[in-house]
């Protein structure tokens, strides 16, 4: 998988050197504090021209490729073994954008994992990377067949299911005290229906304007911070 960007490549290198198999610079690329860590970790390096790095890269590389292997998902034993506290589940979002900026907002308030489905949801690629600004490197990603399943898994080892739907009860009037999983529905469908039934609550987010609905990556910051705030 290629990566790019300064973020990514230095989030890289920091945290994961072994997963890099090469990094291409663009001719007269300059950062002292990426340059410090590839001859750290002596990893192969190469050379081209914009034009070349272009073609390369599908959004703005800033100078800089990564040829990475591709992402390790962790599974849900992992998730029970570690004990976590509070999860974001995305039902079957399909922008990358949005998975990317959810991830970013996940990794800042410390959520413990995010979890998708395998199917008919985005997967985590080079643009997730990106808009993630590198934060997927310190980001759980747990991918499961089935998220009803998962759902129910989740229920036995104690969390509360809380979606989000237009129709649901005030976000604010819910405890968050105990083990949580939010989840974030599809940025069209929102959750499907089998997984609204199978949620304990079903948190709204008030609207004041003309507009029914926000942004799946905007809707997550909002309820995530709700919940640490709650806990506090």
């Amino acid at each position: 998988m290629l990566i790019y960007g300064r973020n990514v490549a230095y989030e890289t290198l920091k945290y994961q050197p072994k997963s890099i198999r090469k990094i291409i610079f663009q001719e007269g690329f300059e950062d002292k504090k990426v340059f410090s860590l590839v001859q750290k970790y002596k990893i192969n390096v190469q050379f081209r021209k914009k034009q070349d790095m272009d073609c390369l890269a599908k959004g703005l590389h800033q100078g800089i490729i990564l040829d990475v292997m591709d992402y390790q998902y962790h599974s849900l034993s992992d998730i029970f073994e570690a004990d976590f506290e509070f999860l974001v589940i995305l039902d079957h979002l399909e922008d990358p954008h949005n998975f990317g900026a959810i991830i970013r907002t996940c990794e800042a308030a410390g959520v413990d994992a995010i979890i998708i489905p395998q199917d008919r949801s985005v997967l985590v690629n080079s643009t997730v990377m990106k808009t993630s600004a590198g934060s997927l490197i310190r980001t759980k990603v747990v991918k499961v067949s089935n998220l009803v399943q998962a759902m129910k898994q989740l229920k036995d080892h104690g969390f509360w299911i809380v979606g989000t739907a237009m129709e649901g009860q005030d976000f604010k009037t819910i405890d968050y005290s105990g083990k949580i999983c939010l989840v974030i529905g599809n940025e069209g469908r929102g959750m499907s229906t089998l997984v609204q039934n199978s949620c304990d609550f079903v948190a709204s987010i008030p609207m004041y304007g003309q507009i029914n609905s926000l942004n799946a990556s905007v809707a997550s910051g909002i309820m995530i911070y709700e919940v640490i705030r709650n806990r506090k």
